[in-house]
C-alpha cells in the first residue's frame, strides 16, 4: 500500500474515531445530567409532599357535616377533582387517544409498525407501535390570566362532540372559553385547532404560548443508539434546518420565526406545523435525557420540549390551526409534504448528503420497489457503485504499478543522496524521474479522494435508512440494528455485550485487502516515518470495536464492498493491466523525453521546483553560518 492509500485510510479512521468520540457525552455533560437529575428528584419529592398535604386537607374537608340546607354551600370542595375520560380516535394509519384532563393528546400509536420487542416475537400479527402513552405527552396553552400564570394542562375539558375520527373539547373559565379540536386525516396526519373566545379582558394576547412536551418511548433494539440520534429539529423562517445537540441536555431559543418543529427519534418523528409561523420571541426548545435512577430510564428515549409563541392578535375571538405528523422517518413520505420535513434525516452534510439524495437513496429505493429483500438490494447497490468506480480503481492500480516499476531507481536515488541536507535535490530528481516516465503519486491519491465521499456517505445513509428497519437477512434479524451470533450476558467496555458476525467479516475482508494491496504497492521508507505497515494492520481490528453496535446493514455493505474491491483488483491485474507492457511503455516515454529533451514544465511544476531550489539555498546558507 503506497503513502497516498495510507493517508486515505488514515483519514477514514480519523473520521470514524472522531465520530465515535464526539457522539459520546463528555464528563461535564454527564456531571450536568446528574445535577439536573438530583434537582428533579428534589422537586418531585417536594411535589409529592405537597400532594399528600393537599389530600389530607381534602379528606378533612369531606368530613364536615352540613347542618341545614344552607350550610351545604359552606362545605369546601376539592379543586380539579374530576374524573378523566379518554377518547380514542382511529384512522387508516393511527390510533390517537385524547384526554379530558388538559385536552392533551394522551397517546399515539402507529397501526402498521411494531417496536423491536413485538417484532422479534414473530407471532404473525402486528401490535401497533406506541410513540407515547398516558403521562408521556402534554400540549397545553400557557398565559397570564387576571395577572397570574395559568395553564390548561391539568384543567378539565368537557366533551362537546365526538366521532370516530374527530373530537371537540372545551374548557370554560369565569368568562370565555378555550376549545381544542382534533381531526384525524388520511395517512399519518392529525389536524389540531385551538379556539379562544371571550378572554380579551382577562388574557393578554401576547402572553399566550403553547407548551408541547413529550417523552418518546423506546421502539428499537438498542436504546443507547436511539438516544444518540434523537433531538428536537425545527425549520426557521428562511427554511434553514436547525436542531438542539443530540448528546447534551440544553435549552435553545429560536433565532427566527419557526415554520415547524419536529421531535425526532431514530426512525419515527412527531412534527407540529402551524398555519402561521410561531413567533421568535418566547419560542425555545429543549431536549433532556434520563438518569439511571429515573423511572423511564429503560423504557423511554428522551424528553422533548417546545415553548411556542402563537402570535395571537386577540383573545376575544382567536383561532390557531396546526397540523401534526406522527409517522416514519421515511424519505419519500417526508418529501411528499413539500415542507422540508426530509431535512431531519441525518444523511450527512454537503457532498455526502448530495450523494445519498441523488445516488444512494434512489438506487436503493428502486431495488426495494422491485420486491427484493433489503439484503439483496444492498448487494445490487454495491455492485452498481463498484462498476461505476471501476475506472477509478483501475487508475489507482496503474499508478501503483508504475511506482512499483520505478522502485529500483527510487532506491538508487535514496542511496545517491543519503545526506538529509540533500533531500531537496533528491526530491527534484524523483519528480523528474516520475515526470519523464509518466508516473505520478498524485494520480493514485486523486482516485482515492473520489471514493472517500461515497464511503462516508453510506456511513450516514444505512444507519438512518427506514428501508432497513425490521428487514432481516441471513442471520441478521434486523438490518437497521446490529446482528449477533453470540450474546455474552455481560458487557465488554467499548466492544459491547455481543459479537456481530457482519462486523467480523467486514474486518476480515479489510485485513485481506490490506495484505494483498501491500504486495502490489511500494512501501514508504523515508527516515523518521512510523511503521506504516503496522498501522495498516491495526485499522481492521479497530473496525471491530467501532462497528459492533452499528447497523448490520452498514457492516454488510462494507463487507461486500471490500470483497468486490478485491475481486476487481484481481480482474484488473489479470485482464486489463500487463505490467511488462507498461514497463516497456514507461521506458519508451523516458527514451522519447531524452531524445527530444525535457518536456516543458507546467507553471505549477516550475513554481514548485523554484520553491525547492530556494529552500535548498537557504539551508546551505544556514549551514555556512
Amino acid at each position: 500500500m503506497d503513502r497516498n492509500s495510507i493517508i486515505g485510510l488514515s483519514l477514514i479512521a480519523a473520521v470514524l474515531i472522531g465520530f465515535s468520540y464526539f457522539s459520546q457525552p463528555s464528563a461535564e455533560e454527564i456531571k450536568k445530567q446528574k445535577k439536573e437529575a438530583a434537582e428533579k428528584k428534589k422537586e418531585k419529592a417536594a411535589a409529592e409532599k405537597a400532594k399528600d398535604a393537599k389530600k389530607t386537607t381534602t379528606l378533612k374537608t369531606e368530613k364536615i357535616e352540613a347542618v341545614g340546607k344552607d350550610s351545604l354551600d359552606s362545605v369546601v370542595k376539592p379543586v380539579n377533582n374530576f374524573k378523566k375520560e379518554i377518547i380514542e380516535l382511529t384512522s387508516d394509519r393511527l390510533i390517537v387517544a385524547v384526554s379530558t384532563k388538559g385536552g392533551s393528546l394522551s397517546s399515539v400509536s402507529l397501526k402498521q409498525y411494531e417496536n423491536y420487542d413485538n417484532y422479534v416475537k414473530n407471532d404473525g400479527k402486528i401490535t401497533p407501535l406506541v410513540l407515547f402513552s398516558d403521562n408521556d405527552n402534554v400540549n397545553q396553552l400557557e398565559f397570564m390570566y387576571n395577572g397570574k400564570p395559568y395553564s390548561t394542562g391539568d384543567k378539565e375539558f368537557a366533551v362537546v362532540s365526538k366521532s370516530k375520527d374527530r373530537v371537540v373539547l372545551e374548557h370554560k373559565l369565569e368568562e370565555g372559553s378555550i376549545k381544542f379540536i382534533y381531526k384525524l386525516k388520511e395517512g399519518f396526519n392529525v389536524d389540531y385547532n385551538v379556539e379562544v373566545s371571550g378572554l380579551a379582558k382577562q388574557v393578554p394576547a401576547s402572553s399566550v404560548t403553547m407548551n408541547w412536551r413529550t417523552s418518546m418511548q423506546r421502539t428499537e433494539r438498542l436504546l443507547s443508539e436511539q438516544r444518540r440520534v434523537s433531538t428536537v429539529c425545527y425549520q426557521n423562517a428562511d427554511e434553514r434546518l436547525d436542531w438542539n445537540s443530540e448528546v447534551a441536555s440544553e435549552k435553545q431559543p429560536a433565532e427566527q420565526d419557526i415554520n415547524w418543529v419536529a421531535f425526532k427519534q431514530s426512525y419515527f418523528s412527531a412534527i407540529l406545523t402551524p398555519e402561521e409561523a410561531f413567533k421568535k420571541k418566547g419560542t425555545e426548545f429543549k431536549i433532556s435525557g434520563f438518569t439511571e435512577a429515573a423511572r423511564k430510564y429503560d423504557t423511554h428515549i428522551k424528553t422533548y420540549t417546545a415553548d411556542l409563541n402563537l402570535g395571537l392578535s386577540s383573545t376575544e375571538s382567536a383561532k390557531a390551526k396546526f397540523h401534526f405528523y406522527f409517522g416514519p422517518n421515511d424519505y419519500k413520505t417526508l418529501k411528499s409534504y413539500k415542507k422540508g420535513y426530509d431535512d431531519i434525516l441525518n444523511w450527512g452534510w454537503g457532498i455526502f448528503r448530495w450523494i445519498n439524495l441523488y445516488a444512494v437513496e434512489p438506487l436503493f429505493g428502486f431495488f426495494l420497489s422491485l420486491g427484493v429483500s433489503a439484503g439483496f438490494a444492498i448487494l445490487l447497490l454495491t455492485l452498481i457503485l463498484k462498476l461505476v468506480l471501476m475506472p477509478v480503481q483501475w487508475k489507482m492500480f496503474v499508478s501503483s504499478a508504475k511506482m512499483r516499476i520505478l522502485k529500483p531507481e527510487i532506491d538508487a536515488l535514496n542511496a545517491k543522496y543519503p545526506n538529509p541536507d540533500d533531500r531537496m535535490k533528491k526530491q527534484m530528481d524523483m519528480m523528474a524521474l516520475q515526470r519523464e516516465s509518466g508516473a505520478s503519486p498524485l494520480s493514485g491519491c486523486l482516485p482515492m479522494l473520489i471514493q472517500m465521499p461515497i464511503l462516508l456517505a453510506v456511513f450516514r445513509f444505512f444507519p438512518a435508512s427506514f428501508g432497513l428497519r425490521q428487514h432481516g437477512f441471513l442471520w441478521a434479524e434486523d438490518l437497521s440494528s446490529y446482528d449477533s451470533i453470540w450474546d455474552f450476558g455481560f458487557n465488554i467496555p467499548i466492544y459491547g455485550d455481543h459479537m456481530s458476525l457482519f462486523t467480523l467479516l467486514m474486518a476480515g475482508t479489510t485485513l485481506a485487502y490490506t495484505y494483498l494491496n501491500s504486495q502490489n504497492t511500494v512501501q514508504p521508507t523515508q527516515p523518521g516515518m512510523p511503521n506504516m505497515k503496522f498501522i495498516m494492520y491495526v485499522f481492521p481490528f479497530m473496525m471491530i470495536f467501532f462497528f459492533n453496535n452499528y447497523s448490520s446493514g452498514l457492516s454488510y455493505y462494507y463487507f461486500i464492498s471490500t470483497l468486490m474491491t478485491i475481486l476487481i483488483m484481481f480482474a484488473i491485474k489479470r485482464f486489463f493491466v500487463d505490467e511488462e507492457k507498461l514497463k516497456e511503455k514507461m521506458a519508451a516515454n523516458r527514451q522519447k523525453s531524452t531524445t527530444k529533451g525535457p518536456k516543458k514544465k507546467s507553471g505549477f511544476m516550475a513554481r514548485l521546483e523554484e520553491a525547492q531550489r530556494l529552500q535548498a539555498e537557504q539551508a546551505k546558507n544556514r549551514k555556512k553560518k
